[in-house]
């Protein structure tokens, strides 16, 4: 008899080639497209059941957020730097812009630890369980951009045309928040205290980006605010809506091409060790 011994090895994705490894992501997005719509609405649902005011508190925390500073740069206490348009509009639109990063970064990164038995118990895609979670933060960005709008009505801001190309605008930034959440999910589930560490960095994050403020043109804060990604990403989509330009389209495009090398990093990354999370969890 012949010696017919077969050799069994571990799967490794990486023998397949990076070609097939993006193809076969691809496919399992087409595939679980509809799983990726029910989590989805399961999340949406969860934040808001049995709560009076619903998605309007998607506006209460911004918008006190924004009065404070509102008041401070009234005072004198806070100065917003030179921003030509009234105040308000600028720190509803910003803080609009920032709860799209912040919001989907936090459910993101926590959504692997908050459904753990589902994770252990069941085998479907991990991918669209983060993404999913992730997304929340655009129903809420959505309600305060709509507020942001007709701010700039009230005070007699009238967008122009360029304001289409504002969803466009917002695709970097969208691309960044599902990145970093991908690998953010992953590492919480290994540590816990990341999610602590999460909170504490964005609150910091935001005093480095010019969400409430304009950004000051020397200083070491200025040189920071150079180097900080969601300085552009965050005001070149306001500026569209409230100057009808972008104009730092330098910054804006290498952030942009930062944001799309961090989503293809992190998703080919999660979709490597995705078999073992749940070893994890």
């Amino acid at each position: 008899m012949g010696n017919n011994a077969v050799t069994y090895e571990p799967d490794n994705s990486l023998k397949k080639g990076y070609a097939s490894l993006i193809r076969d992501i691809v496919n399992e997005f087409i595939i679980n497209r509809w799983l990726f719509w029910q989590l989805f609405k399961r999340d949406f649902l969860a934040v808001y059941k049995q709560s009076f005011i619903g998605v309007f508190w998607a506006l209460i925390i911004p918008l006190i957020s924004v009065g404070t500073f509102v008041l401070l740069n009234r005072s004198g206490i806070f100065v917003a730097g030179s921003i030509n348009v009234p105040y308000p509009v600028y720190a509803v639109l910003g803080m609009a812009f920032w709860q799209l990063f912040s919001t989907g970064l936090l459910a993101g990164s926590n959504s692997l630890v908050k459904a753990g038995s589902m994770v252990v118990k069941i085998n479907f895609s991990k991918k669209s369980l983060v993404l999913a979670s992730s997304s929340q933060g655009i129903v809420s960005f959505a309600v305060q951009l709509l507020l942001g709008v007709i701010l700039c009505f009230a005070y007699g801001i009238i967008p122009k045309w360029q304001i289409l190309f504002v969803p466009f605008a917002i695709l970097p930034l969208l691309l960044l928040t599902f990145g970093i959440s991908l690998l953010l999910a992953v590492l919480n589930g290994v540590m816990r205290d990341v999610g602590n560490v999460i909170t504490f960095l964005l609150t910091f994050l935001m005093f480095l980006t010019p969400v409430l403020y304009a950004a000051p043109e020397s200083g070491f804060l200025a040189e920071l605010m150079r180097l900080n990604p969601l300085s552009y990403l965050i005001s070149a989509p306001r500026q569209l809506i409230l100057y009808g330009t972008i104009y730092e389209w330098r910054g804006f495009m290498y952030s942009s091409l930062i944001s799309v090398f961090v989503f293809i990093f992190c998703l080919l990354a999660f979709h490597l060790t995705e078999t073992r999370v749940a070893e994890r969890i």
